[in-house]
């Protein structure tokens, strides 16, 4: 059994040979058989042959080809594009005709430039220079998406906005009520670890009615709106780049311009408006679950009842600290859907493009939460508020 299969291995061979012919021509002989796991000469030994003969007309001719599949094509194709590239008359007239139209139809259409990505290594200097310009071109088309969100807007105010309200109403049920499970679970969860973190160190000093101070202020003025934008960055700014940016790739963003309608006003705005006024609910909602499970916590693990959970809350929250977590939950909605659509209506002409730019719209909208929100900590920090 062993003697069989080594001569079937040894006979799994695809088998190329250059013969040189008058004036500048050659005979390349393809025999043997061509499969995936068949053994065979590289390709890059027989350009080099076909270059060293100075051919300039090349005729590809079956001799003794036993069984092929898409390796042979594929290792021919590699040969006509050389061919073409040097100018050498390629005859391949003899080869099976499943071999010439799958030749044919891989050359038909040609590879678009741009679509193969090119691994180059580069020096440091050069990676931070490219990085500098990316941040120059990234920020002149932020203030320009900013620039045309306010004329939008100021279509919206003068009732000359093109776009529909049924568009509107869709954008409110995808990032208002089809978030609800996500931000339940999230908020439920973030309340409890709250309350187990702050009640480890106040049982030390039995000061575990504080539990609830703790919880409410931290949810209702932090952790709750910006729990909630995190969430909706990674759900709906990346939805609204993927939308976009496929609606890019198929010319429909192109077809609106060529039609005279404004793509912010029609695709843009009613995104923005509806996550606007969606996130501060959503932000409501996580504050209640999230005091609902430091309330959990509280009762069941270090005997605070719920009527003395509930008195503190009333003691330690007013509504300026809700106050606060709206305003932030509104800056964070406007910079979520500001990423999200900015990314997706600069998106490339590819499927990798349309990835890339809901990546960088979840990796944009992250940044612009963590900053925005650590400047409006020090402000309302300074002004004691």
């Amino acid at each position: 059994m062993r003697k069989v299969e080594s001569v079937q291995q040894s006979d799994n061979i695809g088998r190329v040979s250059l013969r040189p012919g008058e004036n500048a021509s050659a005979v390349l002989e393809i025999g043997g058989r061509w499969l995936r796991d068949a053994g065979t000469e590289a390709v890059e030994g027989v350009l080099a042959s076909i270059a060293a003969q100075s051919v300039k007309r090349l005729e590809i001719r079956p001799v003794g080809l036993e069984a092929w599949d898409s390796r042979l094509p594929c290792y021919l194709l590699k040969i006509a594009d050389y061919c073409t590239a040097k100018a050498v008359d390629l005859d391949i007239a003899a080869m099976p005709q499943g071999v010439r139209d799958l030749l044919v139809l891989a050359r038909a259409v040609p590879e678009r430039a741009g679509a193969r990505r090119q691994r180059e290594r580069s020096s440091l200097l050069v990676n931070i220079g490219t990085r500098v310009l990316g941040l120059a071109k990234d920020s002149r088309l932020l203030l320009v998406f900013v620039g045309e969100l306010i004329l939008a807007f100021g279509a919206v105010v003068r009732g000359r906005a093109r776009f529909r309200l049924l568009d509107l109403f869709i954008f409110i049920q995808d990032a208002g009520p089809n978030g609800f499970p996500i931000v339940s679970l999230i908020s439920l969860l973030v309340g409890l670890i709250l309350a187990f973190v702050g009640a480890l160190q106040l049982a030390m000093f039995g000061a575990q009615i504080y539990i609830a101070d703790l919880v409410a202020l931290g949810t209702v003025r932090e952790m709750g709106p910006l729990m909630t934008a995190v969430i909706m960055s990674g759900r709906t700014g990346a939805a609204y780049a993927a939308q976009l940016g496929t609606m890019n790739v198929n010319s429909e963003i192109d077809a609106l311009k060529t039609m005279g309608i404004s793509p912010m006003e029609f695709l843009a705005l009613p995104r923005i408006l509806a996550l606007v006024l969606m996130m501060p609910l959503l932000t409501l909602y996580a504050d209640l679950l999230g005091i609902l499970g430091g309330a959990a916590v509280s009762y069941s693990a270090f005997d605070v009842s719920w009527v003395q959970y509930y008195n503190q809350i009333v003691k330690a929250v007013d509504m300026v600290d809700v106050a606060v977590g709206f305003g932030k939950s509104v800056v964070f909605a406007l910079l979520i859907a500001i990423a999200g659509c900015m990314r997706g209506m600069a998106c490339g002409r590819s499927a990798s493009a349309v990835g890339d730019a809901a990546t960088a719209a979840v990796v944009d909208s992250i940044v612009y939460i963590v900053v925005s929100d650590s400047l409006m900590t020090l402000v309302l920090n300074q002004l004691k508020i």
